[in-house]
């Protein structure tokens, strides 16, 4: 029988095993964690302290125009990087680095103490910072190369190309939405290490390369962009101007041959300028398009046979809708005209008539058909969609209104393509900025060809339409726009801006939309100058602008000016040189156009020619009317535009400059003005000095 100790003893050991038992089970427990669960993030860490993985960026692919221009390109760029576990001392390693690198000391030094395998210290330095930082021989601490954006022509197209991060993402314009093309995969370099951080030398290293991402090719021409963004350059610098944007299209594929968007920026340094200069105004900003919108409701209203060209109206100056006056642009109204001549005046009167003739739904119809109020799906982010109204809440106040151009809100892009299917025999084509993507072979990956939204004109009406707005080029708003030997079709367009009072004065939008040769057009092109200082008409401001733009771009797409036809007067005989009127007394300005064989139209009651209509230099049919302004009140009363005085005596250009206001500064002892600073036609306040070189 046990006696009492046995018992205890017993009792002890049992206790001692089920201790035993119970940490034998939470050590397999734990076992059982570690390998199931923990399993992953063990090996991860292990994986971590003996496998040291660089990055190797991928080089982006190329973007070339047309033709094969390099418009974005990558070069490579050296890039610091640290793995913290190699490095001796952090503070020291930060203070020297930072010296180099213009760094924060102690922030680097926080970096480097953190545990991570790998870390950036800074990334796409010049060549020459990265040499003293390799000199420096710290441990812990290498460069490696990667590929940096870099646009060859700086500015140029900033708004189609868009730019890139740090990383080498795509952030805007064709970089962000052809980013999964142009960027290719990354690759790394593996390196395996000893517990003490030491390189394994005989160990598997390991490089994967890299994917280099694949070549776009756009649609834009480098010579045609060029030429637009020259322009686009003179009209800020002769109109002072807000903004301008000018988008040439080649009518018949729906390719944008040229975007600008002035002002611009850099996309090297994107970063120095304030973003909305980054924003594409001419996708992504809405505005009343004013009489250049008349060119879709007389589409619609021949469409619908409404109206024919020979059908007449009467222009009293104004018309009465829902209580509301709508006036004419000219004072007293056109009169009696055709429908033809409604076009070539741009008469608001007819106009509301032919909209309201023509109904709200059959009008929304052809809105919508047209591509308005809808993206046109164009390859470039934040495209907007326009402003309309809802067709079911539509009063015919608001349908006359959209039929000038008012209370409707539309793209340049979305005007530009709806106007290019007019130049297309009514054919509706989606805008297209991207041609083909390559591979670094040069094989094809992806190639686009023209898409077909719709057809939205019957050809015959398309053609009797563009004959129209040959005419207005020809006999009407549009006679600057007039381009000798070819034919050109197009619309001018004033627009008074509108803000959270309603209209602003003295801001508006000037515009001009057209395509050439009319008959068979090769180029489509809209010209929108924002908030001009002085001149505002589209007609005045905008329409020669389209004229420079098709004067080089259709030489240069190797359209052969037209021969004057046998059964009509040759251009030179039907089209005369406006003189020079600015400066002159109304009777002379009188006297010199009716010498030209011009009619003259004077608006106001001044005594001196202050701007004209026409332009000087301009050419308009013969018996054409020019319209004089006098010196109230196209300008401030104290400006004055500087006259002509080359081939003046002296004695001569001293009365006039006193006549004017203007200070005369001799250079020379001679007594005829060969030279003069600054030049005729510059607007100048009274008082202001002008140097006249005399021989």
């Amino acid at each position: 029988m046990p006696t009492a100790s046995h018992v205890i003893v017993r009792k002890r050991i049992v206790f001692f095993l089920c201790i035993v038992c119970l940490v034998m089970t939470g050590l397999a427990g734990r076992l059982f964690f570690l390998q199931f669960f923990k399993s992953p993030w063990l090996t991860e860490n292990a994986i971590d302290q003996r496998v040291r993985e660089i990055p190797v960026e991928a080089k982006r692919g190329m973007i070339f125009d047309r033709n094969g221009r390099e418009l974005a390109v990558s070069v490579s760029s050296a890039s610091v990087y640290a793995i913290p576990a190699e490095i001796r001392n952090a503070d020291e390693t930060a203070a020297k680095l930072a010296a180099i690198l213009n760094l924060d000391s102690n922030k680097l030094a926080a970096k480097l103490k953190k545990r991570q395998a790998f870390t950036w210290v800074q990334r796409k330095i010049e060549n020459e910072t990265a040499r003293a930082v390799q000199r420096l021989n710290l441990p812990g601490i290498g460069i490696t190369q990667e590929s940096q954006r870099y646009y060859p022509h700086e500015n140029l197209a900033s708004h189609v190309l868009g730019f890139t991060g740090i990383d080498s993402q795509g952030l805007d314009g064709v970089e962000i939405t052809f980013d999964s093309y142009l960027k290719g995969r990354p690759g790394s370099i593996v390196v395996e290490y000893d517990g003490r951080g030491r390189e394994i030398p005989l160990a598997n290293h390991r490089f994967v390369p890299p994917v280099e991402g694949n070549n776009i090719y756009l649609t834009i021409d480098l010579v045609i962009q060029q030429i637009a963004e020259r322009e686009a350059e003179k009209i800020l610098k002769e109109h002072q101007a807000k903004a301008a944007t000018i988008i040439i299209m080649d009518p018949r594929t729906g390719e944008l041959l040229a975007l600008v968007n002035k002002p611009d920026y850099n996309p090297n340094r994107f970063a120095d300028y304030a973003p909305k200069l980054w924003r594409n105004i001419a996708v992504s900003n809405a505005y009343e398009p004013g009489s250049t919108f008349k060119i879709i409701t007389a589409a619609a209203a021949m469409g619908e046979k409404v109206v024919r060209l020979q059908d007449r109206f009467f222009d009293p100056g104004s018309v009465e809708v829902q209580g509301r006056h709508i006036h004419c642009w000219k004072h007293g109204g056109h009169g009696s005209q055709s429908f033809s001549e409604v076009v070539q005046n741009s008469c608001n009167v007819g106009f509301v008539n032919v909209g309201l003739r023509l109904g709200v739904e059959p009008f929304y119809h052809y809105i919508t058909n047209f591509g308005f109020g809808q993206p046109t799906g164009v390859d470039l982010p934040g495209e907007a969609k326009g402003i309309m109204y809802d067709r079911n809440k539509v009063k015919p106040i608001n349908l006359a209104t959209m039929s000038i151009g008012q209370s409707i809100a539309v793209t340049p892009l979305q005007l530009i393509t709806a106007v290019s299917a007019v130049a297309n025999d009514g054919v509706l084509l989606r805008p297209q900025i991207v041609r083909e993507v390559r591979d670094k072979k040069g094989e094809i990956i992806r190639a686009f060809q023209p898409d077909i939204v719709r057809t939205v004109l019957k050809p015959e009406v398309a053609r009797e339409l563009k004959g129209v707005l040959e005419d207005v080029v020809e006999e009407g708003t549009g006679k600057n726009a007039f381009l000798e030997g070819f034919h050109v079709a197009g619309k001018t367009g004033t627009a008074q801006k509108v803000g959270g009072g309603g209209y602003e004065l003295g801001k508006y939008v000037a515009s001009f939309v057209g395509f050439a040769p009319a008959d068979n057009p090769q180029m489509a092109a809209i010209v929108i100058i924002d908030e001009p200082v002085g001149l505002y008409y589209g007609g005045q401001i905008a329409a020669p602008v389209f004229g420079a733009l098709a004067k080089d771009v259709l030489p240069y797409l190797k359209v052969a000016p037209q021969p004057p036809a046998s059964d009509r007067p040759a251009e030179k005989d039907m089209h005369i040189l406006v003189p020079s009127l600015i400066n002159l007394s109304v009777a002379e300005g009188v006297k010199e156009l009716q010498k030209a064989g011009l009619s003259v139209r004077i608006e106001e009651d001044g005594e001196r020619i202050a701007d004209q209509i026409p332009k000087p230099g301009s050419r308009v049919p013969k018996g054409g009317v020019v319209l004089l302004y006098t010196r109230t009140p196209r300008f401030t009363a104290s400006e004055v535009t500087v006259p002509e005085l080359r081939g003046l005596s002296s004695k001569e250009t001293i009365e006039l400059l006193a006549e004017l206001g203007l200070v005369i500064k001799p250079e020379g002892a001679g007594t005829k003005v060969i030279r003069q600073d600054p030049l005729p036609g510059t607007k100048l306040q009274a008082g202001a000095s002008i140097t006249v070189y005399l021989e």
